[in-house]
């Protein structure tokens, strides 16, 4: 037996909404470590 929680739909659309924002955010993170990789890979960037 699975007992279920129904959400309303304002509900739905909070989870929706930071499940959004969390993607953009982790997403960001992934860019902004690239970008750090790259810049440190090139020659006299650091100085």
């Amino acid at each position: 037996m699975v007992d279920r929680i129904d959400l309303t739909d304002a509900q739905r659309k909070s989870r929706r909404n930071r499940s959004i924002a969390i993607g953009v955010a982790l997403g960001g993170l992934a860019i902004l470590f690239y970008a750090v990789t790259i810049i440190k890979m090139v020659p006299g960037a650091t100085q």
